[in-house]
């Protein structure tokens, strides 16, 4: 039998929801967690009894120089591979059970400093705090909401092998083209109710769950909020999302394109800035009309997303999901209200709810650095007064200013992006535009199957 010890201090300030997943258990321990580059969770884990949240501990630097696949890049930093440690601090208002471990598990997402206490440029969520500095610093208070959209898979042990749906309750395999069926949910129901379990379990809250368009694809929208905390709360579900559907015997797929006919998968981001004195949301007036700071924002968004694409879409794979053809994903820029061809929308909403909505986003993206990248571009319309174009009045599958096609393109635009570089912080910048490379020539050194199909005896 498990022997009961006398809880710490500092456990004794954990959630209420840790504690109602603990119950009379004993924590039995703790993970030092961060996001990477990739948005990948990476630390430490250690018994309980070793963890103390005043304490420091430490990884190389070099996480973050790694590419998806684990490769790491030789890049133009100086002593590159003495691979100092940088410094990770307990952030405890993050601190959230682990209800997929065997044991009573608690993880907590660690800020990144020097030695010297600085903010470690490269940390992703160091890099929307950076964004948000300079929106706090206007009298400026962002809020967003993300949607989560995913597919649930037949477990996918070959990678030669094509991604198929999974078997539901009923012995079918999930079809597409059923968005918001309440049946289509109900197939993958014991997988949701385990994941309604795992949220309550951490304190994170749900605000809906739909079917969408894909066969096997689930949506999970997030209530509105800070964007540090919406972030964090994204970087937890996606683990648990996974988890959830590993207990179930089938994958969980955050991959923009995983099925070539079916739809891809979206992080749309709704944004809208509150004034921190009032409280009042700034893109609308008191009589309701919309303000210059709404449209300067949208301006921004056009001018500055453009540039900031490799946040949004990282993989070669994210341009497979934004083409013109869509499958509800823009490949523009355009603006209008409650229009699902534009890339950016306006949901209808009472005035005090104005919002922009960024449709543009994959689900692969690092929340931390895509909200980063969507706030900044629309702070830099605001604080330059950037006129948009006019709104579309009617869909939108050709454009003036389609989004870049490939990865490699869209590189380029955020290489020359001086101005959003600034806000973003340019040795992180660098750094990403290395990385991303490095990935890109990795991808243009494989065969694929359609080549060897196609290619090998018609050539």
């Amino acid at each position: 039998m498990e022997q009961l010890k006398t809880p710490s201090k500092w456990e004794k300030n954990l959630s209420d929801a840790f504690k109602q997943y603990k119950g009379n258990a004993s924590l039995q321990e703790v993970e030092c967690i961060i996001p990477d580059l990739v948005g990948i969770s990476r630390g430490k884990n250690m018994p309980a009894y070793k963890f103390d949240p005043s304490a420091e501990f430490y990884l190389p630097i070099s996480i973050f120089y790694q590419t998806i696949s684990g490769i790491y890049v030789d890049m133009k930093i100086e002593n590159q591979w003495m691979e100092p440690d940088i410094v990770l601090i307990p952030d405890m208002s993050t601190a959230a059970a682990v209800p997929w471990a065997e044991d009573i598990t608690l993880q907590v997402i660690c800020d990144i400093e020097t030695r010297d206490g600085e903010r470690v440029e490269l940390a992703p969520r160091n890099v929307l705090r950076r964004v948000l500095d300079l929106y706090t610093a206007k009298g400026w208070q962002p809020v967003v909401a993300p949607e989560l959209e995913f597919y649930l898979t037949k477990p996918n042990i070959d990678p030669n092998e094509l991604i198929e749906p999974p078997v539901g309750r009923t012995g079918r395999t999930g079809a597409s083209r059923q968005v918001y069926s309440m049946a289509a949910v109900d197939e993958f129901s014991p997988i949701i109710d385990t994941i309604y379990d795992y949220a309550e379990a951490q304190g994170l809250k749900i605000d809906t769950i739909i079917q969408e368009g894909g066969a096997g694809q689930i949506e999970i929208n997030l209530s509105h909020g800070d964007p540090l905390d919406l972030a964090d709360q994204v970087f937890y579900f996606k683990r648990a999302i996974r988890e959830a559907a590993h207990k179930h015997g089938i994958f969980a797929t955050f991959m923009a394109k995983p099925m070539r006919d079916e739809p891809g998968s979206a992080m749309h981001l709704h944004q809208s800035i509150i004034d921190i004195k009032t409280g009042q949301n700034i893109f609308s007036t008191e009589m309701g009309e919309e303000t210059e700071e709404f449209t300067h924002f949208i301006g921004g968004s056009q001018k500055h997303l453009m540039q900031v694409i490799p946040l949004l879409a990282p993989y070669v794979n994210s341009y497979r999901r934004i083409t013109v053809e869509g499958q509800s994903a823009p490949a523009n820029l355009e603006w209008a209200a409650d229009n699902r061809t534009t890339g950016l929308r306006i949901p209808y909403s009472a005035p005090s709810a104005r919002r922009v909505e960024n449709r543009v986003s994959g689900m692969d993206c690092n929340p931390y650095l895509a909200i980063a990248a969507s706030l900044a571009c629309g702070y830099l319309g605001m604080v330059n007064k950037i006129k948009p174009r006019p709104a579309a009045q009617k869909e939108v599958w050709e454009c003036d200013f389609p989004l870049p096609p490939s990865l490699n393109l869209a590189l380029d635009l955020f290489e020359e992006a001086n101005e959003i570089r600034q806000i973003l912080g340019t040795e992180f910048c660098q750094v990403y535009c290395d990385i991303k490379h490095a990935e890109n020539d990795e991808y243009q050194k494989e065969i694929s199957p359609w080549e060897r199909e196609h290619l090998l005896l018609n050539v």
